[in-house]
């Protein structure tokens, strides 16, 4: 092993990671650092794999990639795994995996590297989209080789080596695994291990609790086309712009979160808080718009396939035949998916009050309670209820 291409954030694992690589292969190490809107300053990681020595160093803004095409799309399918999560973590794997599989092309790289332990999800996730890429890759994850099992064994190893990693320094250091993306952040570890406590509130980051957030509500327009947000409020906005802005919005009126015990696919139940602020009003709206907009046997359908491509994209198959088959099946289904939903913010509350479309399919003509003037003859439904009631009826006399 010549040369390796580390995931690399800066933080404790993988600042430990790239100095056991070091060690063990006695390779070369390319850092890679993504930034998809975690919030955190990115470049003090290229002060930290410097000091270790690493010459390649790859620090880039995937943030727009990220929102256009991995989780707009995602959206489009409005996709939940186990009917709450919004896979916030799962949707940015496989653009990790990707770049990572590319740079390794490119710097002529015997292997990638990552830091998920042998645990999670995340190693199956990493791993299962760059071998969709490239099939001859090989994969180096120390979590499931060495013999540092806990966090003390990190420091220690840490404090051997001379590394320098922000944890020793912070004295109120989040006790807690977190990762973050434009899409959300999420929450594990410390009390969050027992199920039946409550999060503490200065756990949360990006949303203020519902009982403070303002006593007024606050009202936006999303400007759809195709299934797309591409306007907040009449103002253009790029699909990353897009996310930033909502995640502020709903942040400042406790909108999106979420406690959760999910079904790791490694075996285990995990409970994890989630903070997803753009994605939970994404979501509403979006359904809201295609209430007004999509025929209902599509609608239907489309309801259908999603719990398996969610599944799909949990489990790390963003790659896979079949979620790109689903993928274009969903993006026909929004070609007239375009209109303004406006939504209502309050108290950690999402409200859909108004949607318009010159693509509707509503008819009040046809819904009134009021006279329609003939546009739909109740007698109609005389047939349907019979033509549909004649099994029942005939297995009534058995």
């Amino acid at each position: 092993m010549k040369k390796v291409v580390l995931a690399y954030s800066g933080g404790l694992d993988t600042s430990i990671i790239a100095k056991w690589l070091q060690d063990t292969y006695s390779c070369e190490v390319v850092t890679f650092t993504a930034d998809i809107g975690q919030g955190e300053e990115v470049e003090p990681a290229r002060l930290k794999a410097e000091a270790m020595g690493i010459k390649e160093i790859y620090i880039e803004d995937l943030r727009e990639e990220f929102a256009r095409d991995f989780v707009f799309p995602m959206f489009r399918a409005n996709a939940i795994y186990e009917g709450e999560y919004l896979l916030g973590t799962s949707i940015a794997r496989p653009l990790i995996s990707k770049r990572l599989v590319e740079i390794a092309k490119e710097v002529g790289a015997d292997a990638i590297s990552h830091g998920a332990t042998g645990k999670g999800n995340d190693q199956v996730r990493f791993e299962l989209n760059a071998y969709a890429i490239n099939s001859e890759i090989q994969i180096i994850a120390p979590w499931r080789e060495w013999d540092l099992s806990s966090r003390e064994s990190l420091m220690d190893y840490a404090e051997k080596h001379n590394i320098e990693v922000d944890y020793k320094k912070q004295s109120k250091k989040s006790p807690y695994s977190m990762d973050a993306n434009l899409l959300h952040i999420s929450y594990e570890g410390d009390l969050l291990e027992d199920p039946w406590q409550e999060a503490e509130d200065e756990m949360w980051r990006w949303t203020v609790s519902p009982e403070n957030a303002p006593d007024k509500p606050e009202y936006i327009e999303l400007t759809y086309e195709k299934g797309d947000i591409t306007a907040i409020n009449g103002s253009p906005m790029s699909p990353a712009k897009v996310m930033e802005t909502l995640n502020q919005l709903a942040g400042a009126h406790g909108i999106g979160r979420l406690d959760i015990v999910e079904n790791r696919f490694v075996g285990m139940k995990s409970r994890g808080c989630y903070e997803t602020p753009a994605g939970t009003i994404m979501l509403k709206a979006h359904r809201a718009i295609e209430s007004l907009t999509l025929d209902r046997e599509a609608a239907h359908l489309k309801d259908e396939l999603m719990p398996k491509y969610a599944k799909l994209i949990y489990n790390g198959f963003w790659f896979a035949p079949e979620r790109e088959m689903m993928q274009a099946a969903i993006d026909a289904s929004q070609e007239n998916v375009s209109g303004v939903v406006r939504v209502k913010l309050y108290k950690g509350n999402t409200s859909v009050v108004g949607r318009k479309s010159d693509n509707s399919l509503f008819s009040e003509k046809i819904a009134t309670f009021e006279d329609d003037g003939g546009a739909y003859n109740q007698k109609d439904a005389e047939g349907f209820i019979k033509l549909n009631a004649l099994r029942l009826r005939l297995k009534s006399l058995q």
